[in-house]
């Protein structure tokens, strides 16, 4: 959100709109046959203020991609207390961590399918390194996270750091991003299973991989 926007309601108000309409009209349509003209509309400003608020359409949807993952993120994160959390030893923690996939599969496969959208968008559109920022800084948080619960198990023991931390991380995060919005998307076939079952055995699997042996008792199905 930029100097034009911050500190000022009525302009914040207004940017929510046109994230929201941007991402109804990217979810419905897809992110190709959208165009400014059509998201000023559906929020109810004139085509001229859209810009003055978003200067490209390649803005407006990083920003939209921005705000959903800054949103659903909160979302998970609000699922324990911070007490909760400090509680949690670094493999329960990063059972929580590989438990959000499932949770995004389950309940949020529209952001999914938004999300792979926006990835082929992307690579596609000439998107500068400048515009990218506050996407790469919400997938930067991500990564400061999962530094945290790295640095938790390797105190008390609970997963496998003979696994470097960048690779277990990366590992995590694109296995099981990359599987929820195959089966979110309908790009994967299942033949003589469904969708979630694979998805959990697969989220067990990574788990088993980066856990210790002495923390099997751990290693609850995901519900």
């Amino acid at each position: 959100m930029d100097d034009y926007v911050a500190g000022k309601a009525w302009k914040q108000e207004k940017y929510q709109h046109i994230l929201e309409a941007g991402y109804t009209l990217f979810a419905e349509k897809g992110l190709d046959n959208v165009t400014m003209t059509e998201i000023a509309d559906a929020s109810k400003v004139g085509r001229t203020t859209a810009f003055r608020y978003f200067p490209s359409k390649a803005e407006l949807v990083v920003a939209v991609s921005t705000w959903k993952w800054r949103e659903y993120i909160e979302l998970h994160n609000s699922l324990l207390y911070p007490d909760e959390i400090e509680k949690l030893t670094g493999a329960q923690y990063l059972h929580f961590f590989i438990g959000s996939f499932l949770d995004l599969y389950r309940n949020h496969k529209e952001f999914l399918r938004f999300n792979y959208l926006f990835n082929s968008y992307l690579r596609s559109e000439a998107c500068t390194e400048e515009q990218k920022q506050p996407y790469l800084k919400i997938a930067s948080s991500l990564g400061v996270k999962f530094h945290e619960l790295y640095e938790r198990g390797k105190r008390d023991g609970t997963l496998n750091t003979d696994v470097p931390e960048q690779t277990m991380f990366s590992c995590t995060f694109h296995i099981m991003l990359a599987a929820v919005t195959r089966y979110a998307t309908g790009l994967a076939v299942v033949i003589g299973s469904d969708p979630e079952s694979e998805l959990v055995m697969l989220a067990e699997m990574l788990l088993s991989r980066f856990t210790k042996n002495s923390d099997k008792d751990m290693r609850l199905k995901f519900n």
